[in-house]
């Protein structure tokens, strides 16, 4: 008997939970879970990051985390959707943390394999042609520092950004494609469980957590 899920491309994966709905409570709820996993000794445990503040017209639309009891959270995502920068039509922003080999920002990606390392370094070498159209890298700040995310070759229908925070992989994953143009302006990603805005607003559940991607 085990507790991981099964992936047929895979093997054994950590159980990926997504609650039904989001809220502040099931927000508070999340964060206690994922925050009872720091390190004992002060270090830094699995973080949850949102962008704070949020863009202008948008809301936070889902959280979810992998791990169980035995090994912890070694994953999170968080989600958020509002009007896209270019035309102004809706768009969905996915922000993944994980520990290596866990793979859950690749799937929401669309990349194979666990990690976006071969992506990231082909990335370094030639960033080649983006989607929908040559974009730079991104140069955003993750708890207070300047992060580099490299453009990934995911599937047209989104961009994919990864790079590295805090010793673990960090994907940002935006529907439609363009809606990654986002990331080109001064986006702040803050850790919910350091703290979490009270003045957070909430929208509807992010089909991209729940099997759409």
């Amino acid at each position: 008997m085990h507790g991981e899920y099964r992936c047929l491309r895979c093997g054994p994966v950590p159980p990926l939970h997504v609650p039904g709905h989001i809220g502040a409570e099931i927000m508070a709820s999340v964060v206690e879970r994922v925050a009872a996993g720091a390190d004992p000794d002060g270090r830094p445990g699995m973080p949850l990051w949102c962008p704070w503040p949020l863009p202008t017209g948008w809301t936070l639309t889902g959280v979810a985390w992998a791990g169980d009891d035995r090994s912890g959270v070694r994953a999170t995502a968080v989600a958020c959707a509002g009007p896209a920068p270019l035309d102004g039509g809706p768009a969905d922003l996915l922000f993944v943390a994980e520990e290596p080999g866990v793979g859950l920002g690749s799937r929401l990606a669309g990349l194979p394999g666990p990690d976006p390392g071969p992506e990231v370094a082909e990335a370094l070498a030639d960033p080649g042609p983006g989607h929908p159209e040559r974009v730079p890298h991104a140069k955003i700040r993750v708890g207070g520092h300047p992060t580099p995310l490299w453009l990934v070759n995911s599937p047209t229908d989104r961009s994919a950004y990864a790079g590295e925070a805090r010793g673990m992989w960090l994907h940002a994953i935006a529907w439609p494609a363009s809606a990654g143009h986002l990331l080109a302006e001064e986006v702040v990603l803050h850790d919910l469980t350091e703290w979490t805005p009270p003045e957070l607003v909430y929208g509807a559940p992010s089909p991209y957590l729940h099997g759409r991607a």
